[in-house]
């Protein structure tokens, strides 16, 4: 037993009941959140190095041994987006500091903040569903509190459509746990996926594998992604941020969870269905990307491709396609994380996300420009950088079982991204000067570190790919051969 696995939960929650009663102490909060996310990192670095030298680390909680207690399990998967969350949390979080204003920091946007963190981190680390279910809660709740505050008409507006598509997703998703419940008599994942391989994945099972596939797609934006771009583009540029990097994540790790552990007995149907899905995903979030001239409408729509993208690798099944999930996964959790980040500051100096509006900061901001410049590339996975890698291995996994159509479907969408993000670069920082600094409405003091930061993070990703290729690799391992997580989860238990 490991009781670290369970410490990038309990740290981000403890830390943030204690700022909650210290409310008025807002540099205290600012040192203390700072703080417990680099601990979540550090711990979570622990736990890779663990999970490759000593295996799937696990943690029996209350010495209730696996299937009847409740089971925590990091694997190398979910350690991987353990560490980018805790890093993409941070750099967000600084940025915050700037620009998040003294009116939210005094109405808990820390406590709430970390409280997100503490829902996101439970999701990677549970190892039972009903538990997924209560860390999605978490996460959910803070981010219903967080997508109001501040009060504005337009984020009260989007809040209501986002908390009632939630609520919904959530009765699906208990519904779903009851109805798995009743047919396996189990909710421990490892114990589900030897039950459900007894049985062989029957009409009632497939049946409830497509409820859990329609949940998450809810939570993930994927072909169901009608609420994302309003709720995205409404809070604040920090928390839209977080949640573009975040959030449609927890459900793409649900998908990639349930779909390799669990329901993975009839690839032909449930992934088939997953591909087909994706496809639309990124022709659709590809076409409302070029459709619109607005800095949030653009950067929201190509959260949706990304999704789009990532799922298609899973869909195939494959070493590679997995292999290029995995990084790409990694790469657009920051890299959607940056370019929110930069499109944020770009509104905030001219006070206005209409294209139309803004125009030649290259001349008073070339810095900004620049690394606009790079992420767009990034994004669009131009080599060298991050979004590359990822790219090819899943078109590589498409083509290797002959789903040539999503292959391309991928490729077209990607030029797609890359017209859109360069419709933002071309039009906001080239052409004529239209405000001088004196003129703008905010600056970019205290808010290009994390910026820079995360710039240089995806350039690192993208250089530094072959130095990751191990911790990918077992990982894909782990998802393709769900033998080690069953074994590492029930020990010695027999049926």
């Amino acid at each position: 037993m490991n009781n670290l696995v369970i410490m990038p939960i309990i740290v981000p929650l403890i830390i943030g009941l204690v700022m909650v009663i210290f409310r008025q102490k807002i540099l205290f909060h600012k040192i203390l959140s700072v703080f417990t996310l680099i601990a979540t990192g550090v711990i979570s670095g622990f736990l890779i190095y663990q999970v490759k030298y000593n295996g799937i680390q696990t943690l029996q909680l209350g010495g209730w041994e696996a299937p009847f207690g409740v089971s925590m399990v990091a694997d190398m998967f979910s350690g991987l987006l353990l560490l980018t969350t805790s890093i993409v949390g941070l750099l967000c979080l600084i940025f915050a500091f700037g620009s998040i204003g003294e009116d939210r920091e005094r109405h808990y946007f820390y406590p709430l903040f970390l409280f997100l963190i503490t829902g996101v981190n439970g999701s990677f680390l549970t190892g039972d569903v009903f538990n997924l279910f209560v860390c999605f809660e978490v996460m959910l709740i803070s981010s219903y509190a967080l997508i109001t505050l501040g009060g504005e008409k337009k984020q009260l507006r989007e809040s209501i459509k986002y908390v009632l598509i939630n609520l919904l997703a959530s009765f699906l998703f208990l519904a779903a746990v009851a109805y798995l419940y009743s047919v396996t008599g189990t909710i421990n994942m490892a114990h589900l996926a030897e039950r459900v391989g007894e049985v062989g994945q029957s009409g009632i099972i497939t049946a409830v594998a497509m409820m859990f596939l329609f949940v998450f797609s809810l939570k993930a934006g994927l072909f169901l992604f009608f609420w994302l771009p309003g709720s995205y583009s409404a809070p604040p540029t920090a928390v839209a941020a977080i949640f573009a990097a975040l959030l449609t994540k927890v459900g793409i790790y649900a998908i990639f969870r349930f779909f390799t552990l669990i329901f993975y007995h009839q690839p032909e149907v449930t992934h088939l269905i997953i591909g087909i899905m994706a496809a639309i995903t990124m022709l659709l979030g590809a076409i409302g990307a070029i459709a619109f001239n607005d800095i949030k409408k653009i950067l929201t729509y190509n959260v949706i491709v990304g999704v789009g993208f990532i799922l298609a690798g899973l869909a195939t099944y494959t070493h590679e396609g997995l292999t290029g999930s995995i990084y790409y996964l990694i790469h657009d959790m920051v890299i959607k994380a940056v370019i929110f980040l930069i499109g944020g500051v770009i509104i905030a100096l001219v006070g206005t996300s209409k294209l139309n509006d803004i125009s030649g900061l290259i001349k008073t901001h070339p810095y900004l420009g620049w690394m606009f410049f790079i992420v767009a590339l990034s994004i669009a996975g131009i080599p060298p950088l991050s979004g590359f890698i990822g790219k090819v291995y899943i078109t590589e996994g498409t083509f290797a079982v002959g789903y040539y159509w999503l292959g391309a479907i991928g490729l077209i969408t990607s030029l797609m991204v890359l017209f859109s993000v360069m419709k933002i670069f071309m039009n906001s920082f080239w052409g004529e000067t239209i405000l001088s600094e004196d003129m703008e409405k905010s600056s970019t003091k205290g808010v290009m570190f994390p910026i820079v930061t995360l710039v240089l993070l995806t350039v690192g990703l993208g250089l530094g790919a072959e130095g990751l290729y191990d911790y990918v690799n077992i990982a894909v391992e782990s998802l393709m051969n769900p033998s080690s997580y069953i074994e590492a989860v029930l020990l010695g238990y027999s049926d």
